[in-house]
């Protein structure tokens, strides 16, 4: 057993239980231990929630080494601090319309916008994932620009822990808006200037992936580059994949961290779990093949 475990929030919902059963299965895939998280207003609470929650992901993983932790407090602080040097943190969310949705997945998404280790979010209608430690669909990557090696590197160890092939899927678009007070590009100059950019955006998977292809010669990669925005190529692409891995680009707000726009639409309307791996140094990120 590695020292690192899986560590999931539960709060008795059935969302969290998706989640739970999500968990017990990386746990199991990463031949690690399982920790369950619950933040409680007070610990006479917290029993028969962890209790019901143990007993569930024992029977589905006999062998899985569990452990439980109540903490009173915030539930988002909790799940981040347990999680800091997790192997990998699961939460689970609510996906209702309008303000109540953004209330109800608000754990979640500061979960997302805090979290210094791996997060693997998994939706309230994510009924169809596989947990199983064998093949069933392919792992997506979502690559913004080829400072994402560390997420492909994390992409590439997900493939291959599932035995499953990679998908890498890379959008752009080219936006040109002169200075005020400049006239507007010539049109064959413009158009020049979007050649280039193509062929600049085209060659970017390839120049994350070749490396790694060298590390994990068995995975099978596919990479496409298409002009559209993110958001709308990485959502139509979730279709059918088993997970989907992307970097939890973060910026400053008033009320702290906040998650960039392309992943918070995952975390909404993905028809797959999202995996955000954090923004880190370079190369700080293991990248080895599972032994």
């Amino acid at each position: 057993m590695t020292a690192a475990n899986v560590v999931v929030g539960v709060d008795g919902s059935v969302v969290a239980m998706r989640a739970l059963d999500k968990a017990s299965a990386e746990a199991d895939r990463r031949a690690t231990g399982l920790e369950i998280v619950y933040a409680v207003p007070g610990f006479d609470e917290a029993g028969p929630v962890l209790a019901s929650a143990v007993t569930r992901a024992r029977h589905r993983y006999p062998a899985l080494a569990v452990s439980t932790t109540a903490v009173v407090g915030d539930a988002a602080e909790a799940i981040v601090s347990r999680g800091r040097d997790a192997a990998l943190t699961v939460v689970g969310t609510r996906d209702l319309p309008g303000f109540a949705g953004r209330l109800l997945g608000s754990v979640s998404l500061r979960v997302a916008a805090r979290t210094q280790s791996p997060l693997l979010v998994v939706r309230g209608d994510h009924t169809a994932w596989h947990d199983s430690s064998g093949p069933g669909g392919d792992v997506l990557l979502g690559l913004e620009d080829d400072t994402d090696t560390d997420t492909a590197g994390y992409a590439f160890a997900e493939a291959d822990r599932r035995a499953a092939p990679l998908r890498v899927v890379h959008a752009w678009t080219y936006r040109h808006l002169p200075p005020v007070g400049y006239a507007p590009v010539p049109t064959s100059h413009l158009q020049e200037d979007i050649v280039r950019r193509a062929r600049t955006e085209e060659a970017v998977p390839g120049h994350v992936v070749t490396p790694l292809r060298e590390t994990y010669p068995q995975v099978p990669v596919q990479t496409r580059t298409v002009r559209s925005g993110a958001t709308h190529a990485l959502l139509e692409a979730t279709c059918g994949a088993a997970v989907i891995v992307v970097t939890a680009h973060r910026r400053p707000g008033l009320l702290g961290p906040q998650l960039g726009p392309v992943a918070t639409a995952l975390l909404h309307h993905s028809h797959c779990p999202v995996l955000l791996v954090p923004e880190t140094p370079q190369g700080s990120l293991p990248v080895s093949p599972r032994d």
